[in-house]
């Protein structure tokens, strides 16, 4: 059913509305990094600060170590995007172009474990990793997401299951194996579904805060979401500061968001082009 102008404009409107609703409180974080302290606790608010003070992020930044803990979440959050792309993208491929015995009972033990919280096994995981020796380490951060996740090779998987049986009977007849017909054929399809995992685990471990909380002690360690917390606690009677970090932690998450939208949708959709 075609909508008429007059009904497109008004649903253009109204999402807008509904966009300058939910953009206003970061836009107003945004300008109020700019003020001083004084200002930022004025009533009534203004939006615009009378002197725009750029040094209030040099500040900030170099009030703890933040360098080093941006370089360890970069480090966790590649680490992981790198270990969960491979692994689901494996797996979720095993699942749906292979035939044998057990698969769907095994397809329904894994898709069970996503109904077991964190909560339940972060206790017996702790104890795993103090035995190995990987406390007040990235280790645990990192290495668990080269095993993979239910829930990204659920998505993978259901994205594979929609690609025609042409595309490896083809490559099979040109001499390809197993192995290459996965990198070399269906990693290619899976760019969407890749994309999307990449994203969706990116987010989760970037303001993951409870993990390195537990298995981090040493502050050299320490990610940027854990370094926030603890700077918060230092100076949670400026505003400013708080603001400034947040800003700067907040800024990767909405970039790769805004370049990654369209294969987002993609690989929800699960459509093959």
């Amino acid at each position: 059913m075609k909508m008429s102008k007059k009904s497109k404009v008004i649903i253009y409107a109204l999402l807008t509305l509904v966009a300058v609703y939910f953009l206003a409180p970061f836009v107003y974080m945004l300008f109020t990094t700019f003020k001083t302290e004084a200002e930022a606790i004025a009533y009534p608010p203004k939006l615009f600060p009378e002197k725009w003070l750029f040094g209030n992020f040099k500040e900030a930044w170099e009030a703890q170590p933040f360098g080093t803990y941006l370089l360890n979440s970069i480090l966790v959050t590649v680490g992981t995007t790198a270990g969960q792309v491979l692994s689901c993208s494996l797996v979720a491929y095993g699942f749906a172009r292979y035939n044998f015995k057990g698969k769907n009972i095994l397809f329904m033990i894994l898709l069970s474990t996503m109904m077991i919280p964190w909560d339940v096994t972060m206790i017996p995981q702790y104890m795993e990793f103090k035995m190995f020796g990987w406390i007040n380490t990235l280790k645990p951060l990192i290495i668990p997401a080269w095993f993979g996740s239910a829930y990204y090779i659920f998505l993978m998987r259901q994205f594979l299951m929609g690609v025609p049986r042409d595309f490896e009977e083809a490559a099979r007849i040109d001499g390809a194996n197993a192995f290459q017909i996965y990198w070399k054929i269906f990693m290619p399809i899976l760019k969407p579904s890749l994309i999307l995992v990449g994203v969706l685990n990116m987010i989760s471990v970037w303001n993951d805060y409870l993990g390195p909380l537990i298995f981090l002690q040493d502050r050299s360690k320490y990610t940027l979401a854990l370094g926030l917390a603890s700077f918060k606690g230092v100076h949670e009677t400026q505003i400013i500061p708080m603001l400034c970090i947040t800003v700067i932690m907040i800024i990767p998450p909405i970039l790769i968001f805004i370049f990654a939208q369209k294969y987002i949708v993609e690989g929800t959709s699960g459509s093959i082009k």
